[in-house]
């Protein structure tokens, strides 16, 4: 996989932006700091759990809910992780 150009960057970090501040602060800065950690495995599926639907997202980073995806789940815990240490 080809590294990603500040485009490239700049349009997941848009991506990222959701509208509600809770994900808006845990998403935009796990781009900004802690994506480029990741795997090309785990950054694919940071891109498909983008195509989530904010009402889940919400409940899986609040720990009310578990995402059926172990892959989802799993980056769910690491961007909690990174981002609230």
């Amino acid at each position: 996989m080809c590294p990603m150009t500040d485009v490239d960057k700049n349009k997941l970090r848009w991506r990222s932006r959701r509208g509600l501040l809770e994900l808006d602060l845990l998403l935009v800065n796990f781009v900004d700091d802690g994506f480029d950690e990741l795997s090309p495995n785990q950054q694919g599926h940071y891109r498909r759990l983008l195509e989530e639907e904010d009402p889940d997202l919400l409940s899986w980073f609040s720990r009310s809910a578990v995402a059926e995806d172990p892959d989802f789940q799993a980056l769910v815990e690491h961007i909690l992780l990174r981002v609230q240490p």
